[in-house]
């Protein structure tokens, strides 16, 4: 892992061509991990580069996922050990494209390799941390807790190496990671470096980022410490999150007994999102188990447009509505206030089946808040997208495939199944060109 592009495998077509058999992947969440495990263990050398410090995108953030209701790591690992056996595919991560040029069978792509400012001889011995003087907001729980100026992205992070944040790092005036080290695995001095990889084809599996609650004026997302968005709420339940799993109140960490999900916050809305993200409903009933299994006493109010379970989990929503401590209210919600004297949360909504309006006094209030394509304004030129931001399908893009969330919201089962469908795309692509230029050399 971690090839230097100059001595990267680079194979030639028939007769000494330029064409490339090897496959760019961008994106390392669980799409771009699919699909560049699928391509390497074909046969094809493969670059997989990922913007973070670590490998696993959203699902390494979450406490369970569907369809078996199992923790992140369980499958990650298995991918993570996959990943390590493979000569065939080379890791960067802190890495970002830059540009894309060329052609199907030679594309040349520039990227940019950011400083992590530690070395591969770390050892994740935790020495620099216990030496680190600086805080700062841990992005990983979505600045629910903080971590050192340098650190381990989390406890699962692959790779397992420390890194810097260099916003907030005060290096040589500081240095004292440096000195704690015993290992000489930090580079203060470290460089971005910027490089070439030259491939056939390419897959963006550039995932999806959660829509800022905070656009969202009526709900109190950044008025009100306990309104929090069901991304946070994947890492509040979480035994690795910022309160090893205890669901609690932010604002003074008292178990959290009566809790309310809004759906559709900030979606289905042509302010905000004007699409449905199809898996919000579900994940909510699912952030639901967590509550009733922490506190049975504890008491989960759903308010909703339309309770959608896509595909074959109709069968979990049944039963979680069929739990007495759940209620399911078909309504919008149209503001959240405080109660000035018990600090509780007042959920202001209507209920249409009854046509009354009603409140309800909540500990914690999670806003569905939906999933947002990734690239935004930033898709490298030539890549073609809906209103929304998701990639279009690759015949905007020849030998450009996209994967799973880049495409458009999914959940993570269907992201894999996505996802080995662009390597098959992103082979057969390479496989036709090189036919096709034998074809034409034989003549």
């Amino acid at each position: 892992m971690g090839l230097h592009p100059s001595s990267a495998p680079q194979a030639s077509g028939p007769s000494g061509s330029s064409l490339s058999r090897s496959i760019l992947v961008v994106g390392g969440g669980i799409a771009g991990i699919t699909a560049a495990i699928e391509a390497a263990e074909t046969g094809y050398d493969v670059f997989l580069v990922e913007k973070e410090a670590y490998l696993g995108g959203r699902v390494a953030q979450l406490n369970k996922y569907f369809p078996k209701l199992c923790p992140p790591a369980c499958g990650l690992e298995i991918n993570f050990q996959r990943i390590r056996n493979n000569r065939r595919l080379h890791l960067y991560t802190l890495t970002e494209v830059q540009s894309i040029a060329g052609a199907p069978g030679n594309f040349d792509v520039t990227v940019t390799q950011h400083s992590r400012y530690v070395n591969n001889r770390c050892t994740a011995c935790d020495k620099c941390v216990e030496a680190c003087p600086v805080d700062r907001p841990n992005a990983f729980n979505f600045g629910m807790d903080t971590t050192k100026a340098i650190y381990l992205p989390h406890l699962m992070a692959f790779p397992s190496k420390y890194v810097i944040d260099g916003s907030v790092c005060n290096f040589q005036e500081c240095a004292k990671c440096v000195t704690a080290c015993p290992y000489e695995a930090i580079e203060l001095a470290m460089q971005p470096k910027s490089f070439t990889l030259k491939v056939g084809a390419i897959i963006m599996a550039t995932g999806w980022k959660p829509y800022e609650a905070a656009k969202i004026d009526n709900l109190g997302f950044g008025r009100y410490s306990d309104v929090i968005s069901n991304v946070m709420m994947e890492r509040l339940a979480a035994p690795n999150g910022p309160t090893q799993g205890r669901i609690v109140r932010p604002s003074d960490g008292k178990p959290a007994r009566n809790v309310v999900f809004v759906q559709c916050a900030g979606q289905r809305d042509e302010n905000h999102l004007g699409y449905c993200s199809g898996i919000c409903c579900l994940a909510s009933l699912k952030q639901a188990t967590y509550v009733r299994e922490q506190n049975p006493d504890a008491k989960v109010f759903i308010f909703y447009i339309d309770l959608r379970a896509p595909g074959t989990y109709g069968f979990f929503a049944q039963k979680i509505q069929s739990d007495g401590q759940v209620s399911a209210i078909k309504g919008k919600v149209a503001k959240i206030v405080q109660d000035p004297s018990t600090r509780d949360l007042i959920v202001e909504a209507e209920d249409i089946l009854s046509g009354q309006k009603i409140q309800v006094h909540a500990d914690l209030v999670v806003l569905a808040t939906g999933m947002a394509a990734s690239l935004d304004q930033d898709a490298p030129a030539g890549l073609n997208h809906d209103k929304d931001h998701f990639l279009l399908p690759e015949e905007s893009a020849p030998g450009i495939f996209a994967a799973g969330c880049a495409r458009g919201p999914v959940d993570v089962a269907t992201a894999a199944q996505d996802a080995t469908a662009a390597a098959l795309k992103a082979m057969g692509a390479i496989r036709s060109r090189s036919v096709g230029t034998a074809a034409r050399v034989a003549r």
